[in-house]
């Protein structure tokens, strides 16, 4: 899951919050990223503040591993040496890790749980958007369980099983309730929110130093 924007000239206005730390070692970093900032810095010079270039102001050695969407907020994980970087890479790559997001969704969803596995591709004329294509898109399988309703929309708790670009964002749209405040793919009433409510809840991995498994939680702030 990747940071991606319309427009490279968009107005990007990040929050100016304190840097939160969730857990700091010898080896990895975990930090609870706020909504509207950059996981690594785009391309234009004023995209140039991000999560990664806070954190390397006070450990200049930080190393990236994942991203999260700049709308997106929740627990990111960096790594302190190289060893960590290709240890929890590989994690990510062999789908070691295990991810879980709170979501509001528009409109009240009728299972309890379910499962969406729909192959994802960047859909070029309208990008960064992303939408599923048979043909040539990618695995991408998503577990959820609603939570609750509330007031025409529902608090979910969605598990990916892959990390493609948008995935959340796509296959909630898919389901036929798309995330409350996205600016991508709602549109209405559903649009019509202060930020998108998609929040990365918790992060469970080994250590990249002696394999102990850590789980690392933030507070969801919707």
């Amino acid at each position: 899951m990747t940071d991606a924007n319309p427009n490279p000239a968009f107005d990007y206005a990040p929050p100016d919050t304190p840097l939160d730390i969730i857990h700091v070692d010898a080896e990895i970093i975990v930090v609870n990223k706020p909504a509207g900032l950059l996981s690594v810095p785009g391309k234009a010079a004023h995209l140039a503040d991000c999560l990664i270039a806070r954190i390397k102001a006070a450990f200049p050695q930080v190393l990236l591993v994942h991203r999260l969407d700049m709308d997106t907020s929740g627990v990111m994980i960096f790594a302190l040496t190289p060893h960590a970087q290709r240890h929890l890479g590989q994690q990510f790559e062999k789908r070691q890790m295990k991810k879980t997001y709170v979501a509001r969704v528009w409109g009240e969803v009728a299972a309890e749980t379910g499962e969406i596995d729909l192959p994802l591709c960047v859909d070029w004329p309208n990008r960064p958007r992303q939408h599923v294509n048979w043909e040539i898109g990618k695995p991408s399988q998503t577990s959820w369980r609603r939570m609750r309703i509330e007031d025409g929309t529902t608090r979910m708790r969605l598990y990916p099983k892959t990390g493609r670009s948008h995935q959340l964002r796509v296959h909630m749209l898919e389901l036929g309730h798309p995330i409350l405040g996205d600016p991508f793919y709602a549109t209405g009433a559903a649009r019509d929110y202060p930020r998108l409510m998609l929040h990365a809840e918790s992060l469970k991995l080994r250590h990249p130093d002696g394999g102990l498994g850590m789980v690392f939680r933030a507070p969801v702030p919707f």
